[in-house]
């Protein structure tokens, strides 16, 4: 049946006016909803900062305890029991990374580098003298005789480098461990040379340096050119000045200054530092060597926690665009076999 044209416009008005009933207060309440949601997301960003600040100031305090009892320890020759104690508080800051404002962290980064530097000058200080000793003198060579023709020269271990100036957060005293001025030289350290020592590198060129082993700190120093395969380091590794090489590390810090052009392949437990840099990048860890696991256990690094791809810039302070001075290693060209 039908119905008529005229019943039909009758109805119209009251059929739009029951849907425009309806209607409304479906948007009301998906306004309503929408800001409520607002509110609660305002309530968790507040309690969020509240409970930021609150294990902030618990960080100063504590770090600043800890500060304390490593220089009165130092101060008192007990380095054992200094070591042990800076070892916590390099742990503490690392574990604090992700709460803390980019400027804490990097005054708790350089007050660490600062107590390793004091710890290596004390020891040397306190190693025992050597006895004195009276020289052969050289016998002279027969009239007649050729004089020996001189040995090739040997790359300088960093324990003889120059000391016109040291990196930020480099013993004052000369390093123990290391190589110095090579060019174009197969360098290379074992596992019973680095075993928790300091090492430094410094004015390579064209170089290709490898660490088997667990060393305490790291210092590339004014390096050019190279490749530094490195093992875990327990502590820190600081590149300053380097151009053009390419770096794998493992470490709890990585600290860059002054550096470009230049590819890192980190395994790094907080998020590295770059300073004063352009043109770095950085790739995921892929170094391996037999008696690495070892060297990974001695050195104290969590192997399962890797923030390789998390870098502060503390020249671009602006947080909504991505520092131009690093970038990530495009997958297709990062380096997985090394030998």
């Amino acid at each position: 049946l039908r119905v008529p044209a005229a019943f039909a416009a009758a109805l119209q008005p009251e059929t739009a006016a029951a849907a425009t009933g309806v209607a409304l207060p479906e948007r009301l309440q998906r306004r309503e909803a929408k800001r409520q949601q607002g509110v609660e997301q305002q309530r968790q960003r507040k309690e969020a900062q509240v409970v930021k600040e609150e294990r902030s100031e618990f960080f100063v305090a504590a770090f600043a305890r800890e500060r304390e009892a490593v220089e009165a320890l130092v101060a008192a020759g007990a380095l054992e029991e200094a070591a042990a104690r800076l070892q916590g508080l390099q742990k503490l800051l690392t574990e604090s990374v992700r709460f803390l404002a980019p400027y804490e962290v990097r005054q708790g980064q350089e007050a660490v580098a600062r107590l390793q530097g004091d710890l290596a000058a004390r020891r040397q200080q306190l190693q025992p003298k050597k006895k004195f000793a009276f020289r052969s003198l050289k016998k002279e060579a027969a009239p007649g005789s050729e004089p020996r023709p001189a040995e090739p020269a040997r790359p300088a271990a960093a324990a003889t480098a120059p000391s016109h100036g040291s990196a930020e957060g480099e013993p004052g005293g000369p390093p123990l461990c290391g190589f110095s001025g090579a060019e174009n030289e197969e360098l290379e350290l074992g596992p019973a040379e680095l075993l928790q020592r300091d090492v430094v590198l410094s004015e390579l060129r064209g170089c290709r340096v490898r660490l088997r082993g667990n060393a305490n700190t790291l210092r590339v120093r004014d390096c050019r050119g190279c490749t530094v395969l490195c093992g875990p380091v327990s502590t820190s590794v600081l590149v300053d000045g380097c151009s053009d090489c390419l770096l794998v590390l493992a470490c709890q810090q990585l600290r860059t200054h002054r550096t470009r052009d230049s590819r890192f392949y980190v395994q790094v437990t907080s998020r590295a530092v770059i300073e004063d840099c352009t043109k770095v990048c950085f790739a995921p860890y892929t170094w391996s060597y037999p008696g690495i696991e070892g060297d990974f256990e001695s050195s104290g690094l969590d192997r399962n926690r890797n923030n390789w791809n998390l870098v502060d810039d503390f020249d671009w302070l602006a947080s909504d665009k991505p520092s131009p001075n690093w970038s990530l290693v495009p997958e297709h060209e990062r380096i997985s076999c090394w030998d």
